[in-house]
């Protein structure tokens, strides 16, 4: 009779992990470009008009915006459901624009200031006697150009 061998175990060899961290960084590269973060946590809902005649603003890094609008509801029981007046991730008053408008201002190069373009962002059911109240603190501030944030719709010939 034939005797068989058996056969040698043979193990599998180790895997190169020398490319590893150059994937780890070419992914982490991609998510840093692609991912846009959020600047502002709103608190208020804003339904923004609709406008026929409206344009882009270009410079973006040169704009703040002031936003308006009924608080959402989990804020309500704290601040009621009267439209208020959000700057950045705070809720505040009228008279605290001209210091907002100020702490924006200071954080622009010396060229750029007189450049600030104030965005309001209003929702469409607010009324107009805080819009008004709003402007006047910015002329106040020295805050002379305004814009108003609205959907473009094309118009019906």
């Amino acid at each position: 009779m034939a005797k068989f061998k058996r056969k040698k175990d043979y193990s599998v060899g180790e895997i190169n992990t020398a490319s590893l961290p150059d994937i780890v960084f070419m992914l982490l590269f991609f998510f840093m470009v692609t991912t846009v973060m959020r600047e502002v946590d709103l608190k208020v809902n804003i339904r923004v008009p609709e406008a026929t005649e409206a344009k882009k603003l270009e410079k973006k890094s040169l704009v703040s915006y002031i936003y308006i609008g009924k608080p959402l509801v989990r804020f309500q029981k704290l601040y009621g459901t009267e439209p208020r007046v959000q700057l950045n991730d705070q809720f505040k008053e009228v008279p605290d624009i001209q210091d907002f408008i100020a702490q924006e201002k200071d954080a622009l190069n010396e060229a750029d200031r007189n450049k600030l373009t104030v965005s309001l962002k209003v929702d469409e059911n607010t009324k107009m006697g805080i819009v008004t109240d709003i402007k006047q603190a910015l002329r106040r501030a020295n805050a002379l150009k305004i814009s108003y944030s609205s959907l473009k719709v094309e118009k019906l010939k």
